[in-house]
């Protein structure tokens, strides 16, 4: 089988803030033979995607490649112009990135985004590529696939909007596809149908694949060899196989280790208090305009409601458009409810964040799930983590840029960072300075949407004990809204279900995995990956998750 991808001796530079040069990547050896999927695994900042993109001709901004051959079908990548580069892209190669929020044009409908290669690259007639894309819809199990195109990307949910940045990338035909991350924002049940969908194309097409990923029971169900780096370095290569059951490098063996984080020890002591930090009661809400009956037009929460008591947490779980995010929302203020009420400390809350107090804001924070929109990209970290320290608490010159320095240290980010923009820094770095600005306002309660989907397992694990040692010191309260279970297991007291907008189950996390007793809460359970590569093949025995695939 003769070899799609060569990299060669390949030495990437990057230059820093200080006008210095520094390699980031440090003689990379890898093949990738035709139709061969390889994983590239490593924590934020290893140079999984610096590598990927390299395949590309695409080096991020203050990047280039300074020594070695980078290969794609026998023609060395560095040696074309631009122009045969962008011939390639699209065709030859495809990209599909780690935030899909990102890579759409929110001005723009979702066809027309889609078919966009094939109309560059002439690949197809508008009408055939129409079409197409319409397969692929359907290929990727996405909702109503003949009119989902005519939509704009704010009216379909992440995940969603996820499948369909897959679409756009295979609808060229490519022989190489590369995955950065794009199964970090699924769901559970959401993720076993794209990766069922991308192993079903990658198989049936012979195409050749790259996936980035921090997620080992991920990479498990679609890879066939596994590279394991680090600061830029090869650790360990194998088969998938060999390096899930027996792995030789240390780094390789840690990784393996944190795939599933130790489960949180519940303090029942704590609901000694004498009320919960926060309530919410028969909360409504919903998008669009209100219709005659007083409802909105898409209803998300149908009478929800909650209780979170000082230092304990809660998890709140359920695919994508369960309302989980909607809920977060509610409570932050920034989509007033229908109906129904959000309490702090018995203290009932204004429904719209702008009628709350700066106390009220400052004690209830929320880190979003997507932290490419929810950062400026035009400030650099030292302004975006320094605007809470000054509104909440005056702090300027000096002081505020100590307290940076220790909102840095906590996130276990390095202090020159402080100077970079978003754009400069990894999807991990990102999410910490995500976490960090709420961390800045010494909330309370920190409401976390997604916080650790953006993060490798290594890293999730460490902000995982970060946050309990917070919680221990700063009386924290968390709500969690996740869909890795083993997260919400790791760190919450309570879970709620939710399934269309309403709570289905509440149990103590504890029992999560062997006491649900909802049809849907064991379906949830049931679908998250297990670190055997057989695992994903064999959910076509369970009629369970055949049902779940057909809802």
């Amino acid at each position: 089988m003769s070899n799609l991808v060569e990299i060669r001796d390949l030495h990437i530079k990057a230059r820093t803030d200080a006008n210095r040069v520094v390699e980031i990547i440090q003689g990379v050896d890898i093949d990738i033979a035709e139709g061969e999927i390889v994983a590239l695994i490593g924590e934020s900042g290893s140079g999984k995607t610096t590598i990927a993109l390299s395949v590309m001709g695409y080096q991020r901004d203050g990047c280039f490649v300074s020594e070695g051959e980078v290969r794609l079908d026998g023609h060395d990548v560095y040696a074309m112009g631009e122009r045969e580069r962008q011939a390639l892209r699209g065709t030859e190669v495809s990209y599909v990135p780690q935030s899909a929020a990102a890579a759409f044009n929110p001005s723009q409908t979702i066809m027309s985004q889609v078919i966009e290669v094939s109309n560059i690259h002439g690949l197809m007639s508008p009408d055939e590529a129409r079409a197409k894309a319409v397969e692929l819809f359907r290929a990727l199990t996405l909702p109503d696939p003949d009119n989902i195109g005519a939509r704009y990307p704010h009216q379909v949910s992440g995940g969603q909007l996820q499948r369909l940045s897959a679409a756009m990338a295979l609808i060229g035909n490519p022989r190489l596809v590369i995955f950065d991350e794009p199964t970090t924002a699924l769901d559970v049940t959401t993720q076993i149908e794209v990766l069922r969908a991308f192993k079903s194309v990658m198989t049936q097409s012979r195409m050749a694949g790259i996936y980035v990923s921090h997620d080992l029971a991920v990479v498990a169900q679609i890879a066939d060899r596994i590279v394991v780096l680090k600061d830029g370095e090869i650790q360990e290569t194998g088969r998938t196989q060999q390096i899930l059951e027996s792995p030789t490098h240390d780094y390789t063996k840690a990784l393996v280790a944190a795939v599933a984080p130790v489960p949180h020890t519940e303090d029942r002591a704590a609901m000694s208090a004498a009320q919960p930090v926060l309530e919410a009661d028969g909360l409504v809400a919903g998008y669009g305009r209100l219709q005659a009956h007083g409802m909105p037009a898409v209803v998300a929460l149908k009478d929800v409601s909650l209780e979170l008591w000082p230092g304990r947490n809660l998890g709140v779980i359920g695919e994508s458009g369960s309302g989980k995010s909607t809920l977060a929302r509610c409570l932050a203020g920034l989509l007033p409810q229908v109906s129904g009420s959000v309490r702090f400390a018995g203290e009932q809350l204004a429904p719209e964040v702008k009628q709350r107090t700066k106390e009220q804001l400052r004690q209830m924070q929320i880190v979003f799930q997507l932290a490419d929109t929810a950062l400026n990209p035009r400030r650099p970290v030292e302004a975006i983590l320094g605007r809470p320290l000054t509104f909440y608490h005056g702090l300027r010159g000096k002081a505020r840029q100590n307290r940076v320095y220790e909102l840095l240290d906590m996130v276990h980010l390095p202090r020159h960072l402080r100077s970079r923009l978003p754009g400069e820094l990894s999807g991990g770095q990102k999410q910490r300075i995500n976490l960090a600005r709420a961390l800045a306002a010494n909330p309370s309660v920190i409401l976390c949407d997604e916080i650790t989907s953006a993060l490798d397992t290594v890293v999730a694990a460490a902000i995982l004990d970060l946050l309990k040692e917070l919680q221990q010191a700063l009386d924290l309260s968390y709500v969690f809204i996740s869909h890795d279970l083993s997260t919400v297991e790791a760190i919450c007291d309570d879970v709620m279900v939710m399934l269309n907008g309403e709570t289905v189950e509440r149990m103590p996390a504890a029992q999560m995995r062997h006491g649900a007793t909802h049809e849907y809460s064991r379906l949830l359970i049931s679908s998250v990956p297990q670190l055997d590569t057989g695992w994903l093949d064999g959910l076509e025995d369970d009629p369970a998750l055949r049902e779940l695939a057909q809802r």
